[in-house]
């Protein structure tokens, strides 16, 4: 099933005209990203949001930067059949896939005997992502292996803001456990991107689903595990650098005329050593990626 889901990522006809796949917008190379600012779909119709790295989402209960799935299998179809993206209504998708032998032959060794169905093709590609899972960064051996040597001092110090409530508040969202370190809390925060002068909303995030007023403009909290290799930032794509990032947060987000502004949002004082300090740690938590998660051999 696994091997069947990560040539269904990477197969292009599950686009309308043959031209996007899945790994399109989330490309092995780039940490499952696509490095651009906004995605870009069949006919190059551009999406309205940054395309978040699919690394370790099989830990994430809701997906999407506004959470609208809960769970990968239903996930798996909102890009096939998204007007911006692959444009390819599930039915025809279905029927497309199913009408090529090789196919046919991958689903009943994964399925057992029966037709191609929706509901194999979203085990199949769920299957596969719960696969990309990354970790043993420096950071992993640092903190949870014992190897002192692993971290700079500059990425020690920073780990110490990082954690440090009073100062960098980062992990109070990019939560770190004793036993592990998804570095997210899967919660959904307004940091104040995308809100113009006049206090309106570019995006209104997480309210679009849940119609609730605290969600004016949040979006789930993404992981940092690969942040260094990730960019550009935030759900708009609007930061292009980890400075930018971190002086973004040190000035306490976009405040002005936002009344959802989260609670933890504030002005951070720090250094330009501090900074600077955040981001070596930040660099820190580029990990390993399996050997089978590239495209498969034709």
């Amino acid at each position: 099933m696994v091997a069947l889901g990560r040539r269904l990522f990477y197969d292009a006809r599950l686009s309308s005209d043959d031209t996007v796949a899945c790994a399109n917008c989330h490309n092995p190379a780039i940490a499952f990203t696509d490095g651009l600012i906004n995605s870009s779909g069949v006919k190059d119709r551009m999406g309205t949001r940054n395309a978040p790295t699919v690394l370790n989402v099989a830990y994430f209960p809701l997906l999407f930067r506004d959470g609208r799935a809960r769970g990968l299998e239903e996930q798996a179809v909102g890009p096939i059949e998204n007007p911006l993206e692959m444009n390819q209504p599930r039915d025809k998708m279905v029927a497309r896939i199913g009408s090529i032998a090789d196919y046919r032959g991958g689903f009943e060794r994964a399925f057992g005997p029966g037709p191609v169905t929706l509901e194999k093709v979203e085990k199949a590609l769920a299957g596969f992502e719960r696969t990309l899972v990354s970790g043993n960064s420096p950071f992993d051996r640092y903190f949870y292996g014992g190897d002192k040597k692993a971290l700079s001092a500059a990425a020690i110090r920073g780990l110490a803001l990082f954690r440090d409530k009073g100062k960098g508040n980062c992990a109070t969202c990019h939560t770190i456990e004793e036993h592990y370190a998804l570095f997210t809390d899967n919660k959904f925060h307004n940091l104040g991107v995308g809100v113009a002068p006049d206090g309106k909303l570019s995006d209104e995030g997480r309210y679009l689903q849940t119609h609730e007023d605290s969600d004016h403009g949040a979006f789930r909290t993404p992981s940092l595990r690969n942040v260094a290799k990730t960019e550009p930032y935030m759900h708009d794509g609007s930061l292009k650098t980890l400075k930018q990032v971190v002086d973004f947060y040190n000035d306490g987000g976009t405040n002005l005329g936002n009344p959802h502004l989260d609670k933890e949002i504030r002005s951070l004082h720090l250094s330009g050593r501090e900074r600077n300090d955040l981001i070596a740690f930040l660099e820190s938590l580029t990990g390993d990626v399996p050997p089978d998660s590239g495209p498969p051999n034709p």
